[in-house]
């Protein structure tokens, strides 16, 4: 279970961030195999994103599986919505519909995507 401050912060990362990626590692630096591909993807299209290494804090690592009701890292987020994990946002990139997605939020996308 997560405790109210770790919801908070938590809260207050996914409210402030319009594109918000939970990771191990950094996005110069993943961590995991997962969330490389999600970077991956991300940057192919160019989108601008903010994110959070869950390796540097034990408390936000687990909460943010409590947060989602998703047991696994990587996870989007889109103004302040639940995307997805790996699996989810890569086949959504290849249908097409992140980028549909991502538009319909009003994110900015490279003329490519």
């Amino acid at each position: 279970m997560m405790d109210e401050n770790t919801r908070q912060r938590i809260q207050t990362e996914v409210d402030t961030n319009d594109v918000l990626l939970f990771m191990k590692g950094t996005p110069v630096f993943p961590q995991c195999g997962f969330s490389a591909a999600v970077i991956q993807v991300l940057s192919h299209l160019q989108v601008k994103f903010n994110s959070v290494n869950v390796l540097e804090d034990m408390d936000i690592r687990e909460g943010i599986k409590h947060y989602s009701d998703w047991p696994t890292i990587p996870q989007l987020y889109v103004k302040g919505e639940f995307v997805g994990g790996c699996d989810i946002i890569r086949e959504m990139f290849e249908t097409g519909e992140l980028s549909t997605f991502l538009a319909e939020k009003g994110i900015e996308l490279s003329s490519e995507a």
